[in-house]
């Protein structure tokens, strides 16, 4: 009976990490040995407060989850203790603030990650992480359609100033 019961826990474990896995818009794995507690709890604040979900799981659960998706290219990099972050919302959370980490605490390392359904390695982590956040983009795109009417706006107000001084 024990058995069953352990049986049926870890089958409801690896359906939880693969609906995790195919529902979230960003996924990043890294390797945390080496971190002190105290280093994984601030990791750990900082996620959180962003809205995502870290995570240590077993490699064997994860690639039992990855089977029969697309994402079983994931097992390559699934050696080693394994930390997960999962993002629902912002694809580029897990990956800036992990990244960001890493810069700081040598310890922690990249290993890849899933992207919007695609299996992507570190270096690509690496440059999304780089990316502007959501309201970065935002803001630089509201400044570039702002530009033209303050243009035109310094234009009409120069052209008054000149009639003004010409009176």
């Amino acid at each position: 009976m024990a058995n069953a019961k352990i049986i049926q826990e870890k089958q409801e474990a690896v359906n939880v990490i693969q609906s995790k896995l195919t529902s979230s818009s960003s996924t990043v794995i890294a390797d945390y040995r080496g971190l002190n507690v105290a280093q994984v709890t601030e990791l750990r604040k900082q996620l959180r407060e962003a809205g995502v979900d870290f995570q240590v799981l077993k490699n064997s659960l994860v690639r039992r989850a990855t089977e029969g998706t697309e994402l079983t290219a994931l097992n390559d990099i699934l050696t080693g203790p394994t930390a997960i972050a999962f993002s629902g919302d912002d694809a580029v959370a897990p990956a800036k603030i992990l990244n960001d980490f890493a810069k700081k605490n040598d310890a922690l390392k990249l290993k890849g990650g899933v992207v919007e359904g695609k299996v992507v390695d570190n270096e690509q982590i690496k440059a999304l992480a780089e990316l502007p956040s959501r309201e970065g983009l935002l803001s630089m795109l509201l400044s570039v359609l702002q530009a033209p009417v303050r243009n035109f706006a310094l234009a009409v107000k120069a052209v008054g100033e000149k009639q003004e001084a010409g009176a």
